[in-house]
């Protein structure tokens, strides 16, 4: 079982920034970030290749988030968040795919981490 761990949540206002950080000792292939407001479904926010040389996003962060890997003995995942909004308010999940190529379908992510919340206030 893979383990992934995130941390870098927390509380902001409205145009600051954070940046999480998701940890594996695993050798992961694709990766994402996906996100779960309160009383909504989980969706897509971002995904990189196993290379980090593809990468995608959600049309409501494009412009203002940044996903970027780091392979090394670990791989660690990160999430650069600028200019954040209320709506940015969520549970954010990082999540390994089972294939190299990044994809939306959150059905190819056979695991996730504990997730980790960020509050934007206005």
């Amino acid at each position: 079982q893979v383990q992934l761990v995130e941390s870098g949540g927390g509380f902001v206002q409205a145009g600051d920034s954070l940046r999480l950080s998701c940890v594996t000792s695993e050798r992961t292939l694709a990766m994402g970030w996906f996100r779960q407001a309160p009383g909504k479904e989980r969706e897509f926010v971002a995904i990189i290749s196993w290379s980090g040389g593809t990468t995608d996003y959600a049309n409501s962060v494009k412009g203002r988030f940044t996903i970027s890997r780091y392979n090394d003995a670990k791989v660690s995942l990160y999430l650069q968040m600028n200019n954040l909004k209320p709506e940015d308010t969520a549970v954010y999940y990082c999540a390994a795919a089972r294939s190299v190529n990044p994809t939306t379908d959150q059905r190819e992510y056979p695991h996730w981490g504990q997730g980790t919340q960020v509050i934007v206030s206005s």
